[in-house]
């Protein structure tokens, strides 16, 4: 996304969420401020943190997360109203600053992604695909997804 991004996190220390972000989001800055030779901030605002309390959401975050960058392109995914999917699909496996692929099987840059974690609910390459196929043409389960971002 051009001023923000998604991070399905679970901390392995105390406090190592709030570490984590605050070193990837300096660290980057200073790359990014380096390489293209200007300065300031990146992003808008401080990192925002949403604690997952429901089965429910946490089995949905990574679609949401993958479905995101639809907003690129056809923002009507969020009410179920993708009318050309096959396009969708095409325009999800072409972003490659996503996860996506790597739950499709497919290489992107090295992963760093534990989709072990995730495999039990999400399934195989079909099963993944399905899914994304009913969030983006069923306005029920594509306006919940909403909820997520609440």
């Amino acid at each position: 996304m051009p001023n923000h991004y998604h991070l399905l996190l679970s901390p392995a220390v105390e406090n190592g969420v709030p570490q984590f972000m605050k070193k990837l989001n300096m660290g980057y800055a200073k790359y990014f401020n380096e390489k293209y030779d200007r300065s300031g901030a990146l992003w808008q605002g401080k990192y925002k943190k949403k604690l997952i309390k429901k089965d429910a959401h946490f089995l949905y975050i990574p679609y949401y997360i993958h479905l995101n960058a639809l907003d690129l392109s056809m923002p009507q995914w969020r009410e179920g109203k993708v009318k050309n999917i096959l396009q969708a699909l095409k325009n999800l496996r072409e972003y490659r600053w996503s996860s996506h692929l790597d739950y499709l099987g497919e290489k992107n840059f090295p992963s760093l992604t534990e989709r072990e974690l995730l495999a039990g609910t999400i399934g195989t390459r079909a099963r993944y695909e399905k899914e994304i196929r009913n969030i983006i043409t069923n306005s029920e389960i594509a306006s919940g997804s909403n909820a997520l971002e609440k």
